[in-house]
């Protein structure tokens, strides 16, 4: 029988640097053929657009040496839309094993990692496919400020933060549930923070590990390709070990007030005003997570943004092709978001 496919599951919460590590696998992927699944909260595609403007990625996916396929999963949370939408894709995966060496799955920042590792129990996936490992992404600088820990009292006297920090939250269990089942932890963002800061960050997630897993630091996500991949850990067959806070559920629910919306606007704006009335929304509205592209004036490449909380960064990725409209496209996720008022502000700049 033919070698498994390694899977590498890769999780952690909105704007923790998913995407940004990926990017940097892709981009140093040593010859290996890689299909990435990205699993969006929101319609847009705004992560799956990012990887395939990875230099290595062929514009034409019919071509015979195709390094990398990008399959964007965007009809919901991934746990809950496993027989949906994941199972028949990796059916089409499974059938061209012979020329996939690893499949990357990047879930949304609000997927829990274990019942997506459950599918790979299932007959026809296990036979074909198995989890080499299950990578948890921490933001060091979020987790420092007092976000999605559940010891926020070692950090409270050196941060001045909002009480209700300091409530257990639906989003504060989804950050625990991805600790508890990785192989791996990436403290990523580690350059946002200074050396103390990060040593409390370290001992914080510590905390939150039900047994002994390594950790690794990164700035920017650039980490080799043999740290994230290789482990050989069969997590399906794996899983006693890792808790969850809703493994007596036979299904679970996600917060409903927390949804997505989207902006798309046929104009450019100057970037430093559209970042500033945006650090305005995030506090006006409870906006977790904002990114996509930019339309610049006088410019020829296409300017991406990300937020999380009041942190902005914003970098050009590749020229505009000449048969896409330069627009603005911007995907918001929050909690009970208003749309209307996002869009008049966006449509006053």
């Amino acid at each position: 029988m033919a070698t498994k496919i390694p899977v590498t599951v890769i999780t952690g919460f909105l704007g923790s640097g998913k995407t940004s590590i990926i990017r940097h696998l892709l981009q140093n992927n040593q010859g290996r053929r890689i299909a990435v699944l990205v699993n969006e909260f929101g319609e847009l595609g705004i992560d799956g657009e990012l990887l395939k403007s990875c230099q290595i990625c062929p514009e034409d996916e019919t071509e015979a040496n195709q390094e990398t396929n990008i399959f964007e999963l965007t009809n919901g949370c991934l746990c809950c839309t496993v027989q949906e939408e994941f199972y028949p894709t990796m059916r089409e995966l499974i059938k061209r094993r012979d020329s996939i060496d690893y499949i990357i799955i990047e879930t949304s920042g609000l997927a829990l990692p274990k019942p997506l590792v459950k599918a790979f129990r299932w007959q026809e996936i296990r036979n074909a496919a198995t989890v080499d490992a299950v990578i948890t992404v921490v933001d060091c600088a979020a987790v420092a400020a007092g976000t999605f820990a559940s010891d926020l009292d070692a950090i409270a006297a050196q941060r001045q933060e909002d009480d209700s920090l300091e409530h257990e939250t639906p989003l504060q269990e989804l950050f625990e549930d991805q600790l508890a089942c990785a192989d791996l932890v990436i403290l990523n963002k580690t350059d946002l923070v200074d050396s103390e800061t990060q040593a409390e960050v370290l001992e914080l997630v510590k905390k939150e590990l039900p047994r002994v897993v390594k950790i690794v630091e990164s700035d920017y996500g650039k980490l080799d390709p043999s740290i994230l991949l290789g482990f050989a850990a069969a997590v399906e067959d794996n899983l006693d070990d890792r808790p969850s806070h809703h493994d007596t559920e036979e299904d679970h629910d996600h917060d409903d007030e927390i949804n997505s919306t989207h902006v798309i606007l046929d104009r450019t704006f100057d970037p430093e005003k559209l970042q500033a009335t945006l650090e305005r929304l995030a506090q006006e509205q409870e906006i977790y997570r904002i990114k996509g592209f930019v339309a610049v004036a006088n410019k020829s490449m296409r300017l991406v943004m990300q937020g999380v909380g009041n942190r902005f960064d914003k970098f050009y990725d590749r020229p505009w092709k000449p048969e896409e409209a330069k627009q603005t496209s911007l995907v918001f996720i929050g909690r009970d978001l208003q749309s209307s008022e996002i869009e008049s502000q966006l449509v006053a700049l």
